[in-house]
Protein backbone atom coordinates (compact mmCIF):
# COMPACT_ATOMS: atom_id res chain seq x y z
CA UNK A 1 0.00 0.00 0.00
CA UNK A 2 1.50 3.36 -1.03
CA UNK A 3 0.99 6.62 0.79
CA UNK A 4 2.21 10.17 0.40
CA UNK A 5 3.21 11.76 3.72
CA UNK A 6 3.58 15.52 3.61
CA UNK A 7 5.92 16.46 6.47
CA UNK A 8 6.11 20.21 7.15
CA UNK A 9 5.36 20.80 3.44
CA UNK A 10 7.77 18.18 2.01
CA UNK A 11 6.28 15.12 0.26
CA UNK A 12 7.62 11.67 1.15
CA UNK A 13 6.53 8.44 -0.54
CA UNK A 14 5.88 5.60 1.91
CA UNK A 15 5.22 2.08 0.65
CA UNK A 16 4.17 -0.48 3.26
CA UNK A 17 5.70 -3.72 1.98
CA UNK A 18 4.63 -5.99 4.85
CA UNK A 19 4.23 -5.97 8.63
CA UNK A 20 7.95 -5.33 9.27
CA UNK A 21 9.21 -3.66 6.07
CA UNK A 22 8.54 -0.23 4.54
CA UNK A 23 10.13 1.72 1.71
CA UNK A 24 10.58 5.47 2.19
CA UNK A 25 11.30 7.29 -1.08
CA UNK A 26 12.44 3.93 -2.47
CA UNK A 27 14.80 3.06 0.41
CA UNK A 28 13.76 -0.09 2.29
CA UNK A 29 13.69 -0.27 6.11
CA UNK A 30 13.13 -3.11 8.58
CA UNK A 31 10.74 -1.65 11.17
CA UNK A 32 9.04 -2.53 14.42
CA UNK A 33 6.73 -0.02 16.11
CA UNK A 34 5.11 -0.46 19.52
CA UNK A 35 2.72 1.81 21.45
CA UNK A 36 3.95 2.57 24.97
CA UNK A 37 1.65 3.04 28.02
CA UNK A 38 -1.70 4.83 27.72
CA UNK A 39 -0.18 7.87 26.01
CA UNK A 40 0.44 8.49 22.31
CA UNK A 41 4.07 7.46 22.87
CA UNK A 42 5.60 5.04 20.36
CA UNK A 43 8.86 3.15 20.19
CA UNK A 44 10.15 2.60 16.65
CA UNK A 45 13.03 0.40 15.55
CA UNK A 46 14.14 1.18 11.99
CA UNK A 47 17.14 -0.74 10.62
CA UNK A 48 18.27 -1.42 14.20
CA UNK A 49 18.10 2.27 15.23
CA UNK A 50 15.74 3.16 18.07
CA UNK A 51 13.43 6.20 18.12
CA UNK A 52 10.78 7.38 20.58
CA UNK A 53 8.10 9.83 19.63
CA UNK A 54 4.68 11.16 20.46
CA UNK A 55 2.11 10.85 17.68
CA UNK A 56 -1.33 12.43 17.92
CA UNK A 57 -4.01 13.84 15.61
CA UNK A 58 -5.02 17.51 15.48
CA UNK A 59 -7.62 18.80 13.02
CA UNK A 60 -7.17 15.88 10.59
CA UNK A 61 -3.39 16.15 10.58
CA UNK A 62 -0.83 14.22 12.57
CA UNK A 63 1.53 15.91 15.00
CA UNK A 64 4.76 13.99 15.59
CA UNK A 65 7.11 15.05 18.37
CA UNK A 66 10.47 13.40 17.72
CA UNK A 67 13.77 14.42 19.28
CA UNK A 68 12.28 17.66 20.59
CA UNK A 69 11.06 18.75 17.15
CA UNK A 70 7.36 18.93 16.29
CA UNK A 71 6.47 17.76 12.77
CA UNK A 72 3.11 18.37 11.11
CA UNK A 73 2.22 15.38 8.91
CA UNK A 74 -0.61 14.79 6.43
CA UNK A 75 -0.91 11.19 5.18
CA UNK A 76 -2.85 10.43 2.00
CA UNK A 77 -3.39 7.30 -0.05
CA UNK A 78 -1.29 7.72 -3.22
CA UNK A 79 -4.20 6.96 -5.61
CA UNK A 80 -6.60 9.34 -3.87
CA UNK A 81 -3.97 12.10 -3.89
CA UNK A 82 -3.31 11.54 -7.60
CA UNK A 83 -7.07 11.70 -8.37
CA UNK A 84 -7.49 14.86 -6.28
CA UNK A 85 -4.55 16.53 -8.08
CA UNK A 86 -5.96 15.55 -11.47
CA UNK A 87 -9.25 17.16 -10.49
CA UNK A 88 -7.48 20.36 -9.50
CA UNK A 89 -8.31 20.01 -5.81
CA UNK A 90 -5.88 21.21 -3.21
CA UNK A 91 -5.76 20.47 0.48
CA UNK A 92 -4.79 23.51 2.48
CA UNK A 93 -4.57 23.68 6.24
CA UNK A 94 -7.24 26.25 7.06
CA UNK A 95 -7.95 28.13 10.21
CA UNK A 96 -5.69 28.70 13.19
CA UNK A 97 -3.05 26.22 14.36
CA UNK A 98 -3.76 24.93 17.87
CA UNK A 99 -0.60 23.89 19.68
CA UNK A 100 -1.78 21.13 21.98
CA UNK A 101 0.32 19.45 24.64
CA UNK A 102 1.52 16.19 23.07
CA UNK A 103 1.87 14.67 26.54
CA UNK A 104 1.32 15.72 30.16
CA UNK A 105 4.11 17.94 31.38
CA UNK A 106 5.32 21.17 32.90
CA UNK A 107 5.57 24.38 30.89
CA UNK A 108 9.16 25.60 31.29
CA UNK A 109 9.04 28.65 29.05
CA UNK A 110 6.64 30.51 26.74
CA UNK A 111 8.87 32.72 24.55
CA UNK A 112 5.92 34.26 22.64
CA UNK A 113 3.13 36.61 23.57
CA UNK A 114 -0.28 37.44 22.16
CA UNK A 115 -0.14 39.61 19.04
CA UNK A 116 3.44 38.56 18.22
CA UNK A 117 4.25 37.60 14.62
CA UNK A 118 5.95 34.18 14.37
CA UNK A 119 7.69 32.37 11.55
CA UNK A 120 7.55 28.69 10.73
CA UNK A 121 9.94 26.96 13.14
CA UNK A 122 9.78 29.58 15.91
CA UNK A 123 9.56 28.07 19.40
CA UNK A 124 6.11 28.59 20.94
CA UNK A 125 6.46 26.60 24.17
CA UNK A 126 9.19 24.66 25.97
CA UNK A 127 7.54 21.68 27.66
CA UNK A 128 9.23 19.32 30.11
CA UNK A 129 7.99 15.76 30.26
CA UNK A 130 9.70 12.56 31.37
CA UNK A 131 12.80 14.63 32.35
CA UNK A 132 13.20 15.93 28.77
CA UNK A 133 12.67 19.48 27.58
CA UNK A 134 10.91 19.71 24.23
CA UNK A 135 10.81 22.86 22.11
CA UNK A 136 7.40 22.92 20.47
CA UNK A 137 7.65 24.98 17.28
CA UNK A 138 5.17 26.66 14.99
CA UNK A 139 4.53 24.66 11.80
CA UNK A 140 3.59 27.86 9.94
CA UNK A 141 4.02 31.61 9.92
CA UNK A 142 1.29 33.62 11.59
CA UNK A 143 0.30 35.76 14.51
CA UNK A 144 -0.04 34.47 18.08
CA UNK A 145 -3.74 34.86 18.73
CA UNK A 146 -3.88 33.39 22.23
CA UNK A 147 -1.42 32.14 24.86
CA UNK A 148 -3.25 29.89 27.32
CA UNK A 149 -0.33 28.74 29.49
CA UNK A 150 2.53 30.23 31.48
CA UNK A 151 5.88 29.01 32.80
CA UNK A 152 5.50 26.70 35.78
CA UNK A 153 2.04 25.52 34.78
CA UNK A 154 1.25 21.79 34.54
CA UNK A 155 -0.64 20.75 31.39
CA UNK A 156 -2.53 17.64 30.42
CA UNK A 157 -2.16 15.84 27.11
CA UNK A 158 -4.26 17.52 24.41
CA UNK A 159 -4.59 20.81 26.30
CA UNK A 160 -4.41 23.82 23.97
CA UNK A 161 -1.40 25.95 24.92
CA UNK A 162 -1.03 28.48 22.06
CA UNK A 163 -3.21 29.48 19.10
CA UNK A 164 -1.48 30.79 15.95
CA UNK A 165 -3.68 32.44 13.30
CA UNK A 166 -2.75 32.81 9.63
CA UNK A 167 -0.98 36.09 8.89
Amino acid sequence: MKYIATVNGQEIEVDILDEHRVAVNGEEYEVDMVAMSNQPLYSLLANERSFEGYVYEVNGQWQVLLGGTLYEVVVEDEQIKRLRKAGGGRREAKGPFLLKAPMPGLVVKVPVQEGQEVQKGDVLVVLESMKMQNELKSPKAGKVEKVKVEAGQAVEQGEVMVVVAAP
